[in-house]
């Protein structure tokens, strides 16, 4: 018997409740194509309880740490995104918003979400001093932030304020990294979907058709980026495998670090993956020893509730920067 209208209309809303439910991202938008939004180990880091791997392995403070992203568009469709991957938008569309314009609102949009922590008993008053204040910007939060055409002058504003710049880009837009040599964000990653065309291809599912080709590209001009780091985020059943592999992609291309972190099982990826495509972090940890084994990088830290591991090819004492 065919579905009425009124059938497939409440089936849709009842998904759509599940939906928003399940998946309440929390962004606040900013302008045309910018969003923010707390991340919950700047929401811990507050209270004392944890902090972010970055704040572990490179010295950022996690109750300062804007998260956020230039744009929502992107070129990939990467199987453990935890957004919905069904509506992507793979070219700019629409106007550019001004780069002071964006930092500036990002900064009022996040320390205007935090303003509830005054009223937590559990808040730790120099972290709510402090949090008014932030120090760092994670350009990680969604989409390809190096899609926005005028970001080189967006890291340039954001040091110019005295803070820092964590740039994670797909690599699959060489022309942009080329531009930002000269404008260098405080670390750039460059993530890696997998030790193979092929593999990548699979995890990453992206729209470019030649995104493994300019993803070399980029992680060619890797080593001329002051501080660089090859992120690979491991997913079981797709990029799990081969640590042989990406150790040859680190002895040819020379990042001064290497991230191997665990693909998590939140938001709409739970769609597409089992919780069983997560690596515990003992898996992680062997992973790692595989690669350091297979290549002049060691472990030379890790965050086990993150199920992270971080290898360089010697550790040094101005990894952890001092704020």
């Amino acid at each position: 018997m065919p579905l009425t209208l009124n059938v497939i209309q409440e089936q849709q809303e009842q998904k759509e409740i599940k939906n928003k439910k399940r998946y309440t991202e929390g962004y606040r938008l900013v302008g045309n194509h910018s969003a923010v939004k707390i991340c919950a180990y700047c929401k811990k880091a507050i209270k004392g309880e944890d902090v972010c791997y970055k704040n572990t392995f490179y010295g950022i403070e996690s109750w300062r740490c804007i998260q956020m992203s230039p744009t929502f568009f992107c070129d990939h469709r990467c199987v453990f995104c935890w957004r919905d991957i069904d509506y992507i938008w793979p070219k700019w569309q629409g106007p550019v918003d001004e780069p002071k314009f964006i930092v500036d609102e990002c900064i009022k949009s996040h320390v205007e979400l935090l303003q509830g922590f005054k009223g937590n008993q559990k808040a730790i008053e120099s972290k709510l001093k402090e949090m008014q204040k932030p120090l760092h910007f994670a350009i990680s939060l969604t989409g390809e932030p190096t899609m926005y055409p005028r970001l080189p002058e967006m890291i340039d504003y954001i040091k110019e304020k005295g803070m820092t710049a964590f740039l994670v880009t797909n690599g699959t837009i060489p022309e942009m990294v080329e531009r930002l040599i000269g404008h260098q964000p405080t670390q750039l990653y460059i993530s890696v979907y997998g030790p193979n065309k092929e593999i990548h291809q699979k995890t990453a599912n992206p729209i470019t058709k030649d995104a493994w080709e300019k993803l070399q590209k980029s992680l060619s001009m890797m080593h001329k980026f002051n501080r660089n780091v090859m992120r690979l985020t491991l997913t079981k059943g797709f990029n799990f495998v081969a640590p042989e592999k990406y150790a040859e992609l680190a002895e040819k291309y020379k990042p001064m670090f290497i991230e191997c972190k665990g693909y998590v099982w939140v938001g709409h990826s739970q769609e597409r993956l089992e919780i069983e495509n997560m690596p515990y972090h003992h898996e992680i940890m062997e992973f790692a020893r595989k690669i350091e084994q297979n290549s002049s990088y060691k472990i030379i830290d890790f965050k086990e509730e993150s199920r992270v591991a971080l290898l360089a090819r010697e550790d040094y004492k101005d990894r952890k920067m001092d704020f």
